[in-house]
């Protein structure tokens, strides 16, 4: 009997792998710079060679980037699948923005019952310190702060759930995301009594996360965006009126002059 002699896998490939890894799993994240190929090789505990071809390998594959001088870094727009005249565009849309909110219901509902599920005591720590943050933001009153603040939470959510495909499209999706949750904090912040509502909603979702409860957490989810696309609804009927009020006005003075 004769054996085929078993080939042994490259370091160069092993180390490929787990660098791809890495990105995948969002450890490694957009515009991150690299440990230099010293370092690297020291962990990996293989010759710089072998860092140096895997490396090159993920520069030919659009995953990694040299800078002159400067390092490899984790590609700035890896996870941009949207182009910006679309994100444009489905921004400045009125219509799209309820959309969008729907769509949230779905993502965030499913990272949130995942996060609860499969989360450990790690992602709960930023987890919180995420929701810290955005608590600080509004006693700052400073609302692109505080909706970049709810966008990290969102990510933090989502890395908790321990699904690669949900973390990308959040990814994907964060420019346009974060431009809703500013959106929304605009007209919001003209009541607030719903601005309180909202902060509570947000620590019932994450007390729910942190307590394990999976069913529990989407629920509070689902809740907390219901209850911001009533207000948001109640809101655009309430100019409607105000801006046919505002028309009556104009006309009975256009008829007085006349």
């Amino acid at each position: 009997m004769t054996y085929k002699r078993i080939k042994q896998p490259k370091l160069s490939d092993a180390i490929e792998q787990e660098l791809e890894r890495l990105i995948l799993e969002g450890i490694l994240s957009p515009g991150q710079q690299l440990p230099p190929e010293r370092e690297l090789a020291k962990q990996f505990d293989v010759s710089r060679p072998s860092v140096r071809e895997a490396i090159q390998r993920l520069e030919a594959k659009h995953l990694l980037t040299r800078r002159q001088g400067g390092g490899t870094f984790v590609k700035e727009k890896l996870w941009q699948s949207f182009s910006e005249p679309l994100l444009d565009l489905l921004a400045t849309h009125p219509e799209t923005q309820l959309d969008l909110l729907e769509a949230r219901h779905a993502l965030e509902g499913l990272a949130s019952y995942f996060a609860a599920l499969r989360g450990n005591e790690e992602d709960f720590v930023r987890i919180r310190d995420c929701h810290q943050r955005i608590q600080d933001a509004q006693q700052q009153g400073d609302l692109p702060l505080e909706a970049s603040a709810v966008m990290q939470y969102l990510i933090a959510v989502t890395e908790s759930a321990h699904n690669v495909v949900l973390l990308h499209i959040i990814r994907s999706l964060a420019p346009l995301l974060e431009q809703n949750v500013l959106q929304n904090f605009e007209l919001l912040n003209r009541r607030p009594e719903v601005v309180e509502k909202v902060r509570k909603h947000r620590a019932n979702i994450v007390q729910a996360i942190v307590s394990g409860e999976p069913e529990k957490a989407r629920e509070a989810s689902h809740a907390h965006l219901a209850y911001i696309e009533e207000t948001l609804l109640d809101l655009s009927r309430e100019d409607s009126r105000r801006e046919r009020s505002l028309r009556r006005i104009q006309q009975r003075k256009d008829g007085l002059e006349s």
